[in-house]
């Protein structure tokens, strides 16, 4: 049964939003590594010389890394103040 959540979804919430990047940043791991394993097992399998690819698993965990900093550290999810008038 998949989460629900308990109220209607709305990005001002802190705790959706805090969800949402979450929940993005595992749709960036699951990417990260499918297509990673894939390249590498098609590397292994044929023997392939691409020396390409220790850079493009490097800089994409590189960039995966940056991405979990910001949701971990960086990113505020405090209640947005809204001005009346």
């Amino acid at each position: 049964m998949p989460p629900r959540w308990p109220r209607k979804p709305d990005r001002t919430d802190p705790a959706y939003r805090r969800l949402d990047d979450r929940m993005n940043f595992a749709v960036h791991v699951a990417i990260f590594l499918a297509c990673n394993s894939g390249l590498w097992f098609v590397h292994n399998v044929k023997h392939a010389t691409w020396s390409w690819i220790v850079w493009f698993t490097g800089i994409w965990a590189i960039i995966l890394s940056l991405h979990l900093i910001y949701i971990a550290a960086i990113a505020d999810y405090s209640v947005e103040s809204k001005t009346n008038g």
